[in-house]
């Protein structure tokens, strides 16, 4: 019986200290999974909203080169725009200058000077200059004939251009103004034929007092391009013994009636 008795005690003792462990167990088993889920809970949170460092400096990156092309072309419109406006004030300027060389030299008159006796044509011709009596001024209102004197002058940079002069027969007052500019080369030329030639030819240099050439090419050279543009003269003259005989071709009816202007055959003291 004792024995017995002994036994049980020990099966309760037993079952006491696994009841024991049990609720020990149980008693930290709910602590640390409250912890677990906790720090769980922790980290599953979402981020809060912003953007990191190498974000913005994509972004800088991004807009900075949509700047740089968007400045780009406005440069480039603003640029071609100028140049447009530049060749077509370039353009209109040559064809306004080249209507008054043309006007002025097809209204060339015969007209003669004299130098210590000797009758001379206002007309002279260089390559780099030109002188001659027209009834068409550049800048108008002016009465009777004038002296035109254009000059090819070279700047600074290499540059030529054609200056236009002139003055009332007789006044020493001069008006000048600028005809073409940014040229690489300017120069006259001027159309000879001899009595005895059956052709004629460009010459550079106009050597003849008695007579004016019949036709004067003007060149305008820049860079490869040969602009050239050849002006009739509508009157061609030459000095006789007794005077001057004028060939007329179209010559406006006023000048051909004299009654515009001085007479053919006059002194200008006060010409150069």
């Amino acid at each position: 019986m004792m024995k017995r008795g002994m036994a049980g005690d020990l099966r309760e003792g037993v079952d006491s200290s696994r009841q024991t462990t049990r609720g020990a167990a149980s008693t930290k088993c709910p602590g640390s999974t409250q912890r677990t889920s906790g720090r769980l809970g922790r980290t599953a949170l979402p981020a809060e909203g912003g953007f990191t460092l190498l974000e913005l400096m994509v972004s800088f990156a991004i807009l900075g080169f949509i700047v740089l092309i968007v400045a780009g072309a406005m440069r480039l419109g603003i640029h071609a725009v100028d140049s447009g406006e530049k060749r077509i004030n370039s353009i209109e300027r040559m064809k306004t200058s080249m209507d008054i060389v043309d006007s002025q030299i097809q209204s060339e008159a015969p007209l003669t000077f004299n130098d210590n006796g000797e009758q001379k044509f206002y007309f002279s011709g260089e390559r780099d200059s030109m002188r001659f009596a027209t009834n068409y001024s550049i800048w108008g209102g002016q009465t009777g004939y004038v002296v035109a004197n254009y000059k090819v002058e070279s700047g600074s940079d290499g540059k030529q251009s054609l200056t236009a002069s002139e003055n009332v027969i007789g006044l020493d007052e001069d008006r000048q103004t600028t005809l073409f500019t940014g040229m690489d080369s300017i120069y006259f030329e001027y159309f000879y034929k001899g009595p005895t030639d059956e052709k004629g030819s460009w010459v550079d240099t106009w050597t003849e007092d008695t007579s004016t050439p019949e036709r004067i090419r003007l060149h305008l050279v820049r860079g490869q391009e040969d602009f050239s543009i050849i002006i009739p003269m509508r009157t061609s003259s030459a000095i006789g013994q007794s005077g001057i005989t004028p060939i007329t071709r179209g010559m406006p009816n006023s000048i051909l009636r004299g009654n515009v202007g001085p007479p053919a055959n006059l002194t200008a003291p006060g010409q150069r």
